[in-house]
């Protein structure tokens, strides 16, 4: 008899079950798509360092998995107890009826498996086809081959993803035990006449408050964009973030009572149609969850500068990588190798051999050391010098002191690197990128990492900056940075190199490097592949025995940077997108559930509107701007703390993401909240107006 009881209730509740079950059927389907990359990644056609990284994202997936979990499993109680309040009544009339409490656990305990196992076989089916959409996605990110594309069903993250959702329901399971344990009749059954403590705030304090908080949030975001270099340490991070949770909760506490003594005072829209009775209900809302609204309106920023961020990121760095990549190696080594010096602040003492090697350049100990050159082609090198003499120090001249007040954490002992302006256009023309010319008397300054650019012009900006090299005087030809590089990177790194007239007497004492660029010999990617292993294979490369005999050569490949680079930010990309999404449908999921609580609870409130003659037309109007102002409300917030936040990881990513790959990030992240918490926002209205339709 329990059994058929608990599947007709479960039938007949089927609409209060709606969110419930959405939100158990998301969770799933994004635990298991998470979770089953490394059944995908067998079938993509990638190298063998991109499918370490793929399983170091497998790792770090697996960690963040038991995270979700827990933030699923919390969820899945807090919707638990909404379904629990909400049959309170029934509850009370099955115990007149002379049924125990341990009757009603049973019942309870049966629904709880039948609408987990439901949802977890769709949420699994779910999973399994949206994973099959994964696959192509990671092998875009890691450019792989998809010829031998199928379709893929992962058992372990099928066995996984059942493990973590049966863990979450038997504490669920407990949960309901205890809480029905703790009922009593009379409780039950005047449930539907009790509604939450209201506390009356007194109103002026609640708009003294809300100004307060105001000028504290006004004060983080400054903080975090205005004065964003002074925030270079975590101590000094923490009090603007503390400065910004504390604010969200003050503006919640404080926004019922300020906003309903703003809107009296507009006397013609509080008085019109149900506005009085829809700012009241609103009121109420907040006044009982500030503390909830505060965490979702804080997760919803979470979610946002998340994404946002992530995806500028990985924008960024696609888009660099084509340009900072321009050929297929680069190596250097360090000239002039002294007798002893200090590495990773230990004394490294020099060998005859490593001295004398360190005199020739970097082809003739490739030469000497039995290198077959046929494979490299387009072959530059050059010199790059360097001289304690000349320092961001002395580079910054009269503005230095300037420039250490705003930007403390720089290294202003950094020496800066110089080379001949024929050296340069070298490599500029083997690189295809601009070509400059000097007088006698000129230097010009390239950089193209933007924050040490825009210090840099600050120096320049005058024209009449002057350097002392080699006992020479040099005038800058620019007023600012020109855009340029040497060395291949991720993204745009270089903070400053000075280019000299080739006549500048530079000599081999100061010498600080040789440094080759070239590409590889052939057309092939199979090929590649194989002169790649000459410079990169680690034990069995040439380079690494070149270091084995204490010949220390570094470089890094076009091949090796790409995909470290797509491997970083595919990385960050998934890990963002997995926790944005779940903190989404928990800030969705929790605001939806309490709407319908109140709706619940407020059912005899909106029979009093019918009665003194409110149709369903403006009944349904006054709800639906209840829902959207109380969904509104934290994502509106959420946005505004957004805007300062993103510009702040923006600045903090300063090389790594730029300010022009925002908007596509953004266009992005507003579709994903877009479908989610619209879905969850629809939902709620039609389940909040069915539920006030019904007869008491």
């Amino acid at each position: 008899m329990l059994f058929k009881l608990s599947f007709n209730n479960m039938k007949k509740s089927i609409k209060d079950y709606a969110i419930y079950f959405l939100t158990l059927v998301l969770g799933v389907a994004i635990f298991y798509m998470f979770n089953s990359i490394d059944s995908q990644q067998a079938m993509l056609q990638v190298s063998a360092s991109q499918r370490s990284i793929i399983k170091l994202m497998i790792t770090m997936l697996g960690f963040v998995s038991v995270f979700v979990a827990v933030v699923l499993g919390l969820l899945i109680v807090y919707a638990n107890n909404f379904l629990i309040n909400r049959r309170k009544k029934e509850f009370g009339i099955y115990m007149t009826l002379g049924m125990g409490k341990r009757q009603i656990s049973k019942i309870i305990l049966m629904e709880t498996i039948f609408v987990g196992v439901i949802s977890l076989v769709i949420g699994l089916v779910v999973g399994v086809f949206a994973s099959q959409f994964m696959s192509i996605l990671v092998a875009k990110m890691f450019e792989a081959d998809m010829s031998e594309f199928q379709f893929v069903f992962s058992k372990d993250a099928c066995i996984k993803t059942c493990i973590y959702f049966a863990v979450m329901y038997v504490a669920v399971m407990f949960f309901n035990t205890f809480t029905v344990s703790r009922y009593k009749l009379i409780n039950l059954l005047n449930a539907s006449k009790k509604n939450e403590k209201v506390k009356i705030k007194n109103p002026f304090l609640c708009i003294v408050v809300f100004i307060a908080a105001a000028s504290l949030l006004g004060y983080a975001y400054w903080k975090v964009t205005g004065d964003v270099h002074s925030l270079d340490t975590a101590d000094k991070l923490l009090p603007p973030i503390l400065m910004g949770i504390v604010g969200t909760v003050l503006v919640f506490w404080s926004l019922s009572g300020f906003i309903i003594q703003v809107v009296q005072k507009m006397k013609n829209t509080y008085l019109k149609d149900t506005n009085m009775f829809v700012l009241r209900q609103i009121n109420n809302k907040i006044n009982t969850m500030v503390a909830s609204m505060s965490v979702i309106c804080l997760m919803l920023f979470m979610t946002i500068s998340i994404l946002s961020s992530s995806l500028a990121l990985r924008n960024t760095m696609q888009r660099e990588l084509v340009e900072m990549t321009p050929v297929d190696l680069n190596l250097y080594k360090t000239a002039n190798l002294p007798e002893s010096y200090m590495k990773y602040g230990k004394e490294v003492i020099t060998t005859k051999e490593q001295r004398e090697d360190s005199k020739i350049p970097v082809t003739e100990t490739l030469k000497n050391n039995g290198l077959d050159m046929s494979v490299l082609k387009d072959i530059v090198e050059i010199p790059i010098y360097a001289t304690n003499d000349l320092t961001w120090k002395e580079f910054f001249g009269d503005k230095y002191e300037e420039i250490k007040s705003e930007f403390p954490s720089l290294n202003y002992n950094t020496v800066e690197m110089m080379v001949k302006i024929s050296d340069y256009n070298k490599i500029a023309k083997l690189y295809g990128i601009e070509q400059y010319e000097l007088n006698t008397n000129e230097y010009i300054m390239i950089c193209n990492f933007d924050s040490m650019e825009n210090i840099i012009n600050r120096v320049l900006v005058d024209g009449n900056n002057t350097l002392s090299i080699a006992g020479k005087e040099y005038q800058t030809k620019y007023n600012e940075c020109k855009d340029g590089f040497i060395q291949m990177s991720t993204s745009h790194t270089n903070t400053g190199i000075i280019l000299v007239p080739d006549d500048c007497p530079l000599t081999e004492e100061i010498k600080e490097e040789y440094f080759l660029a070239a590409n590889y010999n052939t057309t092939t990617d199979e090929e590649k592949e194989e002169i790649e292993k000459i410079f990169t294979s680690g034990d069995s490369g040439f380079i690494q025995n070149l270091n084995e005999k204490g010949l220390e050569i570094d470089g890094m490949t076009k091949i090796s940077i790409i995909e470290s680079s797509v491997g970083i930010a595919t990385i960050v990309t998934f890990i963002a997108i997995y926790l944005g999404v779940i903190f989404l449908i928990a800030s969705s999921a929790i605001l939806a559930l309490k709407q319908l609580t109140d709706s619940s609870d407020n059912k005899r409130r909106y029979t009093i509107l019918r009665k003194i003659g409110c149709d369903e037309k403006m009944i349904n109007k006054s709800l639906f701007r209840q829902i959207a102002i109380f969904f509104g409300v934290p994502l509106i917030l959420a946005i505004i703390h957004s805007v300062f936040g993103i510009q702040f990881a923006i600045e903090l990513m300063s090389g790594l993401a730029s300010k022009e790959d925002l908007l596509p990030s953004a266009v992005v992240t507003v579709i994903i909240i877009g479908v989610i918490y619209g879905a969850y926002f629809l939902a709620t209205y039609f389940g909040s107006k069915n539920i006030i339709k019904e007869e008491e």
